[in-house]
């Protein structure tokens, strides 16, 4: 593996330096939350909360508003990002996506988002949103409690990858494992829809070797690199699998889970940096992977 020749940034305010040392023109970032107030809300009273279950403390670090963290975004040379929500139970994917909507009207450097749920109306609400010009789908195994190959699902599989949009899945048992999360639910989906745009969130922790084997064995399956090798945690099973991640290394996309980090933006890039998997790679992973799948360079 190729060692990286360039300082790696120890600060959120050193990244545009270290971006323009790798002659990047930003940062892509497919897995940023933006959602509607409420809903955030939750989200981070869920964090506050999280402590007992993961046996630590989550502080969000980017508590802030919606403004503010677009301004941080862009500080911090964040070019182009999702906006992601997640439906967590029936009814509320169309509430979540028209805000979704309003967000990426206001703010073009971000990837217009949306979600869905395994509900009768999924593909109905899905085939508007795409009408509407959603780039990016977010959908959450583990919050959601849903089986990816809900029958429910089957239109929206089909329509989305009819039309080749990707979508954000988090699907791993990380950081709390769910009834419906692992491998096995994402295999079946894909023996069926094999031509999915499937992102998987957070190289699919902690069953990480397993998703690796469905993004060496289907096209269209990448992964992204969302709290990977960060310090937060004691035992990643992500270092497991980094030699794969050269051989995948036009398949690997950068996310953080900006707001919700309970560490500065910087540290997700450093903790790639210090891989040393080489520049070329870091330059794939932090900008051109996610500037080819969006057609946003």
């Amino acid at each position: 593996m190729g060692g990286a020749t360039t300082t790696r940034p120890a600060t959120d305010a050193g990244l545009p330096e270290y971006l323009a040392t790798l002659g990047l023109p930003g940062i892509f970032d497919v897995h940023v939350h933006f959602m509607h107030p409420r809903v955030l809300a939750k989200v981070w009273a869920y964090f506050d909360a999280a402590g007992p279950k993961l046996g630590r403390p989550w502080p969000v670090r980017y508590r802030t508003s919606d403004e503010d963290r677009v301004a941080t975004l862009r500080a911090m040379g964040v070019a182009h990002y999702s906006a992601l929500s997640y439906a967590h139970k029936p009814g509320v994917a169309t509430f979540m996506n028209a805000w979704c909507t309003e967000f990426a009207a206001l703010h073009p450097e971000s990837l217009h988002s949306a979600t869905f749920y395994p509900e009768p109306e999924a593909d109905s609400y899905v085939a508007e949103a795409l009408e509407q010009g959603v780039e990016v789908f977010k959908a959450h195994v583990q919050v959601g409690e849903f089986s990816p190959d809900d029958p429910l699902l089957d239109p929206v599989w089909a329509r989305l990858e009819r039309h080749a949009v990707p979508i954000v899945l988090h699907a791993g048992s990380g950081p709390a494992p769910g009834r419906y999360t692992g491998v096995e639910p994402v295999r079946r989906v894909l023996a069926r829809f094999p031509d999915l745009r499937l992102v998987i969130a957070h190289l699919g922790t902690p069953e990480t070797r397993g998703f690796v084997e469905l993004a060496r064995a289907h096209a269209h399956v990448r992964l992204d690199t969302t709290m990977a090798f960060v310090d937060f945690w004691d035992d990643d099973p992500s270092f497991e699998v980094v030699d794969h991640l050269v051989d995948l290394q036009a398949k690997v996309l950068f996310g953080s889970d900006f707001p919700n980090i309970p560490y500065p933006y910087a540290h997700q890039v450093e903790a790639l940096a210090r891989l040393g998997l080489g520049d070329d790679w870091m330059r794939d992973v932090l900008w051109h992977n996610g500037a080819r799948l969006f057609g946003r360079a």
